[in-house]
């Protein structure tokens, strides 16, 4: 069968360095880092006290007292950015077909403050069980998913996407294939994370996974840099409006691109280390390309997963030499965790949101925080410091998830 095209419409961001996209985009085209201490509890007794949180966001300013008590801020978040998604794409609520408008939305954790509130409340107290009738529904993953296609009636297929770090690309590489199959003509996708609570760090912390470099937050980010060490937890949402192209013509809708390919892929390798030799993240990247019908040197740019890590800011570039050979060399690679630090499952939307951009506008954002360099990893141009811009035909967006879950992403310069 002929496989139908699929273009971004919509966009919404809500990000430790910006509310809306053209804020969130401005912030990455200055380099500017979303860190610094914890406020949203006492982090003092903690190894890591630092987080890049989302800033000036009130749940009251979009929902009702009694909303703000029934959803988890996973899901305010959400909400919020796909909301922002919606309005931009212009969308006719009262004239699409809502049977053919699906959401799949993607949190790694879901609602892990309250679970966190629930189980200690329980524990603190007499034994007696006093639960939230709330409890549940407001923990769940896919519960965000609901609310979205509730708020909008959209009756498409509805879900949720679930692969740690990796979850948001897998919704998009879902909703696309959902598309192109002739299954539905819009989704919402992306995904949402709020897991800066004490449980949450004290996890991390556990697996010595996040930068203890507290008293510099702004530069505590540094992927690809020798002296890192460990990432910086963010929070946030990234969503996308993704349209069958014939649909989108018909109705007039701005187009910002076109998603070309995905690929996924695991590791089986490790429960929480990427394989050293990127072997999974090599697959996921040459499956999307194959998906996409294009070669390696149509590759221009690369938003790498690039977290910060000792292993992981390690394995990724390797993978990237190992499958594209000198062309390697010629592409601007960067990773904007840099400046928003780690999302965790709403990471491949925000950074996809990124990579579309830097296609529609010929820029590609910088990777802030580099002073040294690791003689282990390959010289490739990461775009350090400042945005560089160049012709961006085809950008790729790489997102790997704990449990070894690889997502790859293309996006392209949209042509009828």
């Amino acid at each position: 069968m002929e496989l139908r095209r699929v273009v971004v419409t919509g966009l919404g961001a809500l990000t430790p360095i910006g509310n809306t996209v053209g804020e969130y985009w401005n912030n990455l085209i200055n380099g500017v880092s979303g860190a610094g201490p914890i406020t949203r509890f006492d982090a003092s007794r903690f190894k890591t006290r630092i987080a890049c949180e989302v800033k000036n966001f009130n749940p009251e300013n979009y929902f009702d007292r009694k909303e703000v008590r029934k959803y988890d801020r996973c899901s305010h978040f959400g909400i919020v950015c796909a909301d922002q998604a919606v309005k931009d794409s212009n969308l006719d609520l009262n004239g699409i077909d809502c049977d053919r408008v699906g959401v799949i939305w993607a949190s790694g954790i879901g609602g892990l403050e309250t679970f966190a509130a629930e189980v200690m409340a329980f524990a603190l107290g007499d034994g007696t069980p006093r639960f939230n009738p709330f409890f549940i529904p407001k923990m769940i993953s896919d519960i965000t998913a609901g609310h979205i296609s509730m708020k909008y009636g959209f009756r498409g297929p509805n879900f949720a996407t679930v692969s740690a770090c990796a979850s948001s690309a897998n919704a998009l590489v879902d909703a696309f294939n959902y598309i192109r199959l002739g299954k539905a003509n819009v989704f919402v996708a992306g995904g949402s994370e709020a897991a800066i609570t004490a449980v949450g760090l004290g996890g991390f912390n556990a697996m010595h996974a996040c930068s203890t470099r507290n008293d510099d937050p702004l530069t505590a980010s540094r992927p690809f840099d020798k002296d890192r060490d460990g990432f910086v937890m963010g929070e946030g949402a990234g969503a996308l409006i993704l349209e069958e192209l014939e649909h989108a013509l018909a109705r007039g809708a701005k187009i910002y691109g076109e998603l070309a390919g995905g690929g996924l892929s695991a590791d089986a390798h490790h429960m929480t280390a990427p394989h050293p030799e990127g072997l999974g993240a090599i697959l996921s990247m040459r499956t999307a390309m194959a998906d996409a019908g294009i070669t390696i040197e149509c590759i221009d740019h690369i938003n790498t997963h690039g977290t910060s890590t000792p292993a992981g800011d390690i394995a990724e570039p390797k993978a990237i030499v190992s499958l594209f050979g000198e062309h390697a060399f010629k592409m601007n690679i960067n990773s904007t965790k840099s400046m928003t630090g780690h999302l965790l499952g709403a990471a491949g939307a925000i950074e996809a949101i990124a990579s579309i951009l830097a296609v529609q506008n010929d820029i590609v954002p910088p990777t802030i925080n580099h002073f040294t360099d690791d003689p282990e990893i390959a010289r490739l141009n990461f775009t350090f410091w400042k945005a560089q811009p160049r012709v961006v035909n085809f950008a790729l967006s790489n997102t790997f998830g704990f449990g070894g879950h690889n997502a790859s992403v293309i996006f392209k310069k949209f042509q009828e």
